[in-house]
């Protein structure tokens, strides 16, 4: 029996991890809606959790890692699930697919983090505070980068040579991005309302930017 409580134990102490993290996380955004993002300190955060400044920073760089944390954790899943889809799939479909199956993802995220008005604040935030909108558009950048590298290398072609992969990350971007903002501007907004516009933003796209690719020669 000592060993099947060892082999549980592990299970509990990140599930008690996370239980800690989205505590920081839910604290967060309540105390950056209520006063500011930029008047709350981190002390503020973890005294509203009851826990010390050092049990923050074992999960979070700072202020700015804990406010962003939802949407990076968003980004990693799609980049996760990318890599994962048929090779057959154009890059466009790769994409749709890696954000439709994140839509699971998110669903679990939002009920850790007090459901969809939590996350809708938080982009809320993102797009009013000038510090944290900075900080979001330099890890959008790094994301977008790390998407367009991996269609490269699904499609077979050169990131650094062909425009293609930016391209379809940028189109990609676009889709997302407005949803987004959508979701953030409406507080009545449900996970399917934002999940049925981006799948309509999708079809809206033009078809000529799905494969299959052909290297393109140099000009």
């Amino acid at each position: 029996m000592k060993l099947g409580a060892e082999a549980g134990e592990p299970g509990l102490r990140e599930r008690k991890k996370q239980l800690t993290r989205d505590a920081l996380i839910r604290s967060a955004i309540s105390l950056f809606t209520e006063q500011g993002y930029e008047k709350t300190t981190v002390d503020e955060i973890v005294t509203a959790v009851n826990v010390s400044p050092r049990t923050f920073f074992r999960y979070f760089v700072g202020k700015e890692d804990v406010a962003l944390a939802p949407v990076t954790e968003i980004d990693e899943r799609v980049l996760e699930l990318l890599a994962q889809r048929p090779p057959s799939e154009g890059p466009l479909e790769a994409l749709r697919g890696s954000v439709r199956e994140t839509w699971a993802d998110v669903r679990e995220q939002t009920e850790r983090i007090s459901g969809v008005t939590a996350l809708a604040r938080i982009l809320r935030i993102i797009e009013t505070a000038p510090g944290l909108s900075a900080a979001h558009a330099q890890r959008t950048m790094a994301f977008e980068e790390r998407l367009g590298r991996e269609i490269a290398r699904r499609e077979g072609v050169d990131y650094d040579t062909d425009p293609r992969p930016k391209l379809v990350v940028a189109i990609f971007t676009a889709v997302t991005r407005v949803a987004s903002r959508c979701w953030g501007l409406d507080e009545d907004a449900d996970l399917d309302a934002v999940a049925q516009t981006i799948e309509e933003h999708f079809d809206l796209l033009l078809p000529t930017l799905e494969g299959p690719w052909a290297p393109q020669a140099p000009h």
